[in-house]
């Protein structure tokens, strides 16, 4: 296998994904796995593995490679999807700081990812940071919702989901 067959690799991963078929990504991550031992400083081929073992229901096998695409300089979308999938695999394994973390620099690189500001409120809300969470939650519903009961109390919803904790005196 030569790096030329990557893209071919990621369709065939696509179609794994898509058919949620277990073999067909088996052959992918094997493919990969090759790739990989010659060519094991390439950043995309790493993260790629990492979404090969993720799209597999292996989430805790695909942390490593994540963790390694982003070292060797992962950029652009490789980067943001990146880092929603390590973020999110870091939450479901229950190491909630690192998700916060993780998900939070996809937040300030990618501040137009809706995907990575809901996972970084789920992420909040299991690290017990529960204002910050629902604040996330309301604002991103908020600015995507098409329901006009929500928009006529846009402005005030918003008020409050930034100092939910306040009351009248």
């Amino acid at each position: 296998m030569t790096r030329d067959d990557l893209d071919k690799l990621i369709e065939r991963r696509e179609e794994g994904r898509a058919k949620q078929d277990q073999a067909i990504l088996s052959e992918v991550r094997g493919n990969l796995l090759k790739l990989l031992s010659d060519y094991p400083d390439d950043a995309e081929i790493n993260y790629q593995t990492g979404i090969a073992y993720d799209n597999s229901g292996m989430g805790s096998e695909a942390i490593p490679y994540y963790e390694r695409a982003l070292k060797l300089g992962l950029s652009g979308p490789d980067l943001e999807r990146c880092l929603l999938g390590l973020g999110s695999t870091y939450r479901y394994w229950g190491n909630y700081q690192k998700a916060v973390e993780t998900l939070g620099k996809g937040v300030r690189e990618f501040p137009e990812n809706r995907a990575l500001q809901v996972f970084l409120a789920m992420a909040l809300y299991n690290s017990k940071n529960y204002k910050e969470s629902v604040e996330l939650l309301i604002t991103n519903l908020m600015e995507t919702t098409t329901d006009s009961k929500l928009h006529y109390f846009k402005r005030g919803i918003l008020a409050y989901a930034e100092d939910l904790d306040e009351t009248a005196e």
